[in-house]
Formats: C-alpha cells, structure tokens, sequence
C-alpha cells in the first residue's frame, strides 16, 4: 500500500501504442493509447534454479482491469512483487506508469497503490486511524485528509465499524480496510494480489462492485491476480493464464472461451477407482472429436456439436464396460480454456504448504 504523489498526467513519461495511418509516404498519427504497465521477458529465478516467473511480456493499457489468472505456485505473486519493486528481476525489463521499476523503483510506488494477500494491519489500530495515519503517511492534503477517509469507509461498507479495533474485524472486513488503504491516495494503478481469497460470497461482491466503480468512473488501472474464474470473468477486460511461470494464453475472456471453438461434454464414472485409459480410449475412438481427456473422475470432451455427441459417448462407454453417472452439456468456460492450456482444473489445485507460494508465485 503505497503512494506519495500521482503526478499530472501531462508530467509523467509513458509507454506509448502509436496507431498510424499510411498516406502519401507520410505518417499521420490517429490515435494514441497509453500502457500503464509494461513488461519485456520478466524473469525471477530463486536459488538453486527454480524459474517462478521465465520470461513473460505484458502491455496493459491505462483504465483496463487486468486478470492474472493462475493456481497457487504459478508465478502470479511473484510477477506482481517484482511490478511493485518489492523483488528484483533476474532478467527482462519492466515499467509502471512509464518509470522502470528497477531504475525508478521510488518513483513507481509514488504511482501505485498495492494490497498483497496478506492484510499488513495493525490490529491495535482503528479502522480510522489506520486510514487516517496512511493518509498523513502518503502527504494527502491535510483539508482532504477526513472527508477521503470518510469517503473510503463508506465505500467499503465500515462506517459503523471504522472506531472499532482492527483486531475485532472479520477477515473480511480486515481486507476491505486493507484495500481502502491501498487507495487512500487515489492511485492511478492499483495492484491486488488475490483481493477476494477466502472471502463470503457477500464481501467479495462488494469488493468486486467496489473495482468496477473505480474502474469505470475513475478510469483507475488494475492489475488483479486470482484463482477466481467467476472473478475474472467478470471483471477483466483482459485476462492471461499463468502456469509454470510462463503465459499461456492471454486476450479477453470472451475471446478465450471462443478460441475452443466447441461445444463441452463432460461424462462423470460411476466407478472413480476405473482404469481412466479405458475411458478415454473407447470415447477416442468415436472419431470427429476435437479433444478428448481424463480429469480427476471424468471424461471431458470437446466437439463441435454436443448434443449429438452424447449419445454415441455413452454407448461407446457402455460398450467398454464403464459406468457413467452423470453427462453434462455446456458452452466453454473460463475453466475450459484453463484446462485446454494448461491439463488442469484450476480449483483442482491444493493451496502449497507455508512459504512455497510467496517463493514460487
């Protein structure tokens, strides 16, 4: 949670999209769109030789909501420390706001607000005196200071509870504060790492209702790490998947979920305990499948026409002596695309023990 000026815009370098036009062997520029973060072949290697984040490229466009989409220990809170000066790349290069974040790492947490996943409160505090001493920490005008902090509590639905001690806080609560800390000083970016994690469902809405707000009204810049396909679909503009330390994929979800260009069915066995390679082989050889594979109990396939294809899967199963309770017919999903680019469900994936995550992601 930092930020101590935002300069004017009109003050600040910035990474820069020309669009032109070709005419008469000259170039007229028609338009311009800035980048509020960019990153060229970012690379994080802890010792001995362990790649948590190997060379990715990014180029987010100021007023966008950014989903780094990913399961624990594939290089998202890595990407999102080293973009927040708090870890050194090994490699490859990257601005915030037009400033390096190795050369102008003063100058980009001037520029940001950030919460990591882990809320760095003081539970002796009230909810508004921690705004409060954030305000005064990060120079906001002194006339402002009460009417911002009463603003933000507002907002965040802690009015009734902003002269209560943090440590008296639900772990909802406590993130809701942590994330109106992190914009206390109105950043222009904002970096979340994992905002909703472990939230009900009704705080993480109003959490999510808060980003589009800002987003939407404000213009704020976000860049959001989730394991949330919910989430990401319905608040990124644009979203990339991260596994292994590397991208994927990466475009608009609804981009995504169309690159699979099929219908999916999804045939759960009776008997979890089978030989999975019977299954698959015998739905394989139905042929004018576009993809056919094992996860976890289930047969998942993908082809152009689903409803026809049932059928024949279930007889072909049968015929193999597999049992089958239950198929399901759906158009691709964020989890699709997930599972197609990386051979996994992300919510398949169990949290690492202690310390992995903040060393590997």
């Amino acid at each position: 949670m930092w930020a101590l000026y935002l300069a004017p815009a009109a003050l600040r370098p910035s990474a820069v999209t020309f669009v032109t036009l070709a005419c008469s062997s000259t170039l007229d520029i028609i338009g311009v769109v800035a980048s509020a973060i960019v990153a060229r072949g970012l690379r994080r290697i802890f010792p001995p030789d362990l790649a948590a984040v190997d060379g990715i490229d990014l180029d987010i466009e100021e007023g966008r909501i950014f989903g780094f989409l990913g399961a624990n220990g594939s290089g998202k809170t890595t990407t999102i420390r080293m973009l927040t000066t708090l870890l050194r790349p090994t490699e490859g290069s990257a601005t915030v706001d037009g400033y390096d974040v190795v050369k102008d790492a003063a100058k980009v947490r001037a520029r940001v607000g950030v919460a990591l996943q882990e809320a760095s409160l003081d539970l002796v505090m009230t909810g508004r005196e921690t705004l409060l001493l954030q305000a005064r920490l990060y120079r906001v005008p002194r006339g402002e200071v009460r009417q911002r902090v009463g603003d933000l509590l507002r907002i965040v639905d802690l009015e009734e509870a902003a002269d209560r001690r943090v440590g008296t806080y639900s772990g909802g609560m406590q993130r809701r504060l942590d994330l109106a800390a992190a914009l206390v000083h109105r950043p222009r970016i904002v970096f979340l790492d994992e905002p909703t994690s472990g939230l009900d469902p009704i705080s993480r809405n109003t959490i999510w209702r808060y980003v589009e707000d800002l987003n939407r009204n404000d213009g704020v810049t976000f860049f959001l790490t989730t394991q949330y396909l919910e989430e990401a679909d319905r608040l990124a503009h644009e979203v990339a998947i991260m596994e292994r330390g590397r991208i994927v994929a990466q475009g608009a979800p609804a981009e995504l979920k169309a690159s699979i260009g099929a219908d999916v069915v999804t045939v759960r066995l009776e008997d979890r305990n089978a030989q999975p390679d019977r299954a698959l082989a015998a739905v394989k050889a139905i042929g004018g499948l576009t993809d056919v594979r094992v996860v976890g109990d289930s047969v998942v396939v993908y082809t152009k026409d689903g409803s026809s294809a049932i059928a024949p899967i279930v007889l072909a199963l049968n015929e193999a002596t597999v049992a089958v309770e239950e198929v399901t017919l759906a158009r691709p999903t964020l989890d699709d695309v997930f599972l197609r680019k990386t051979g996994h469900h992300i919510e398949a994936q169990d949290r690492e023990p202690e310390g992995v995550e903040g060393a590997a992601s």
